[in-house]
């Protein structure tokens, strides 16, 4: 239930904010635009700061990139089937 009151109040959010965007001048839309750009930028340079403060991620990612590469997968359709 917690989850589609979440949903809700993230739908509400957006509307507000397109109806806010609608209202702006266009020189007001642009600095909107470049705050929500830096937000996005931060949003993601946390994230990528969060899974680099995993032990040995780097290494392991840099790992199953070559395993990709060299073809060493293994289809998701066998690994669902014995979950």
């Amino acid at each position: 239930m917690e989850a589609i009151a979440e949903n809700l109040y993230t739908v509400q959010t957006v509307q507000k904010i397109e109806a806010i965007l609608q209202r702006l001048s266009p020189e007001r839309l642009r600095v909107a635009a470049d705050f929500l750009a830096y937000l996005d930028e931060r949003e993601s340079n946390d994230a990528t700061e969060e899974l680099l403060s995993i032990p040995n991620f780097k290494e392991d990612f840099q790992e199953a990139l070559q395993d990709f590469e060299n073809g060493d997968v293994v289809p998701f359709k066998s690994i669902r089937r014995h979950v």
